[in-house]
């Protein structure tokens, strides 16, 4: 029998990079220690995003051509925020809201809901209360965020109409110094504006093969001030957030893993908790959200050949109650979103690069309730088929092309029952034409079946027979330039999601969606330092029409041009990391039927300096001051600016805050 276990071209260039990024590191003065797994420690963490794509073992492939992935520094930095601050550095991921409750997220213009999202691998869930988000994350125990935009493989799972997010949650490993059997990390953080207390403590052990892992988070203050002085009532912190994992790595590479996390918040927010106010402001009322995830999975970290199986199973539930205070009849009302689901797949490693083939599933179940109402259910159960192959005919040229089938068997509130199905393919190339020049660009056409609508608009007498299965569509094409410390990318994109659902109250509906536009980047390294910067624009059109932020809702958002600007720097032998960013976003003018009025621009500048005292080791201290000139504005993808009678839910104003971490 032939010996398959060589490694795959794909893979001797993610090694490559890996070995630049530490040759790079070493250049600028950053410390760089590894273990003996060949794990990489730093000393100082990074702005370059490079260094992320490195340790993805398909980093190089053709379809990541149009990923975008948090910088190490990045994902630092929002460990005691929220999910802004997570993509502030990447100005086509948008995150509207303010509030972590009401925080929604957008790609390419693209609302989340219509991308395959998954944490450690598992589906995660959908929509739910259309003032309040489906997916609030917890930055403080991720290790690993990546955004697909557009294209994506067959193995992304089912609904990736536009795309895909993949988070993946801290190990112990991740936690422990080399030859550490025990340790951990404890933060403390403190923001004047809202008096915001936050306090994490995350422990790590390992012996002989068995890991674990245990986080706590705890976040509480007041109501924040946006730049004019008004007090936003509802905007206090008040979260808790919970990981326990456990594992055992065999020496031959088999690894099980067990996880459970919790997101909690149970406190009053503003009325519509996505906005301040229509009209007349309102009290705020109790909004009590719960999103649990437990995940078991298994692979082989060291399996090469044709064998590399994994397999994933768990479940995902969001639980929000909100209080009725204008209805007393039905006391509070209770949406329940919960996702069962899980996949086994094996990868294939041959010559020229990989194969991925498996079969992936999920159970799904939204249900609406009150002291006055029964739950009221809608359901999808979906099976999949992929296979998607990721290959390096030559140097100079890297493929990569899927194709999946998915069954859907859709349930609707009144019993109402059918069966979707269809195919889904797409296809990724890039070709470099010199040494720094590479040319990329992607095509997919996406089965989406139908998607579950808002909890709280369920009617138990709608008619479902018009209801089409949906389908995303999409094209990119762009470029990567690299010479030497320079790196510059862009690309062109179009999305297109037909018979997307649209329901209200008072029918079943459907429309189309497509969002335009295109995306530059640029970074910059130099000894100590690094500056990132991204603008992205882009334009949604439903239904052939320019929309208001309400014919929009879950579909996109109007965002326009945005722009987002990162940049650090560590002087020569100093304990000392310097740095700063500007988020801004251009006036949008294109007024929609809908609405009244245009939605201004804004810019606002934050910095920061980071202290490492040399005297304790693993301790660092980090003071920042955000939104410095105390602007008043609405980040861009926040519901509602676009109408003269919505107050939207302003940023904070000027805020100074400290932060403690000590490693231990």
């Amino acid at each position: 029998m032939a010996d398959h276990s060589f490694l795959s071209t794909s893979s001797n260039r993610v090694r490559l990079a890996l070995l630049c990024s530490a040759a790079s590191l070493l250049a600028s003065g950053i410390e760089v220690r590894a273990d003996e797994q060949g794990t990489t420690h730093l000393g100082r963490l990074l702005l370059d995003p490079a260094h992320v794509r490195a340790r993805d073992p398909d980093g190089n492939a053709a379809d990541r051509g149009n990923s975008h992935y948090v910088a190490d520094a990045e994902l630092e930095r929002a460990r005691m925020g929220d999910l802004k601050d997570l993509f502030a550095g990447i100005a086509s991921v948008s995150v509207g809201g303010a509030i972590p409750v009401a925080q929604k997220i957008f790609v390419n213009g693209v609302d989340m809901l219509n991308l395959a999202v998954s944490v450690d691998g598992l589906a995660q869930n959908n929509r739910i209360f259309h003032h309040v988000s489906a997916n609030a994350f917890d930055p403080g125990l991720l290790k690993f965020v990546r955004v697909d935009a557009g294209a994506t493989g067959a193995d992304a799972g089912p609904h990736a109409l536009a795309g895909a997010v993949v988070m993946e949650t801290v190990d112990a490993t991740d936690i422990l110094a080399p030859g550490r059997a025990i340790g951990g990390t404890a933060r403390l953080s403190f923001a004047d504006n809202g008096r915001t207390l936050g306090r994490s403590v995350t422990l790590a052990g390992q012996h002989q093969g068995l890991e674990w892992l245990a986080y706590g988070k705890r976040a509480t203050g007041d109501d924040y001030r946006t730049g004019s002085g008004l007090e936003v009532a509802g905007s206090a912190a008040d979260i808790t957030s919970t990981l326990l994992k456990f594992a055992y790595e065999a020496p031959d590479g088999h690894r099980v893993e067990l996880s459970g996390q919790r997101l909690q918040d149970d406190a009053l927010r503003p009325f519509r908790a996505n906005m301040i106010g229509v009209g007349a402001p309102r009290d705020p009322r109790r909004y009590d959200t719960t999103r649990d995830t437990l995940a078991l999975s298994y692979e082989n970290t060291q399996a090469t050949g044709l064998w590399d199986p994994r397999l994933v199973l768990g479940k995902s539930q969001v639980r929000i109650g909100v209080d009725q205070p204008t209805a007393p009849a039905l006391g509070t009302s209770w949406g329940d979103s919960e996702t069962f689901s899980g996949r086994i797949e094996n990868r294939f490693h041959i010559a020229t690069g990989t194969v991925t083939a498996g079969v992936d599933f999920y159970d799904r179940t939204s249900t609406y309730s009150d002291d006055a109402t029964p739950g009221i259910t809608e359901k999808a159960h979906n099976l999949g088929f992929y296979a998607q192959a990721r290959l390096d005919p030559t140097e100079a040229l890297s493929l990569s092309f899927g194709l999946r089938h998915d069954r859907q068997d859709f349930t609707g509130t009144t019993g109402w029952n059918r069966a979707f199905s269809g195919l889904s393919g797409n296809l990724s190339v890039a070709y470099a034409l010199t040494d720094s020049l590479t040319l990329r660009g992607g095509v997919s056409s996406v089965f989406g079946g139908v998607a579950l609508e808002d909890n709280f608009i369920f009617n138990p007498g709608w008619d479902y027979d018009e209801l089409r299965a949906s389908r995303g569509t999409n094209y990119t094409l762009g470029f990567d330039y690299e010479a030497d410390r320079l790196r510059l990318d862009g690309e062109l994109f179009l999305t297109e999601i037909a018979n997307a659902r649209t329901s209200t109250f008072g029918s079943n509906a459907t429309g189309d969606a497509r969002s335009r536009g295109f995306n530059l980047g640029l970074g910059y390294a130099w000894d100590g330092g690094f500056l990132r910067g991204s603008y992205a624009y882009s334009r949604i059109s439903v239904d052939g029409a320019t929309p208001d932020s309400y014919a929009a809702l879950d579909l996109g958002a109007p965002l326009g041009g945005v722009l987002a600007v990162e940049i650090q720097h560590t002087p020569e032998g100093s304990a000392f990391t310097l740095g700063g960013s500007v988020e801004a976003a251009s006036a949008y003018k294109r007024v929609a039927t809908g609405s009244d009025q245009a939605i201004p621009g804004y810019a606002v500048l934050n910095l920061f300096a980071e202290y490492r005292w040399s005297g304790v080791a693993g301790m660092a201290v980090r003071f920042g001051v955000d939104n410095l000139f105390d602007r008043q504005y609405a980040d861009r993808a926040t519901y509602g600016a676009d109408y003269a009678s919505v107050t939207p839910i302003y940023e904070p104003g000027r805020t100074l805050s400290i932060m403690a971490s000590y490693d231990f």
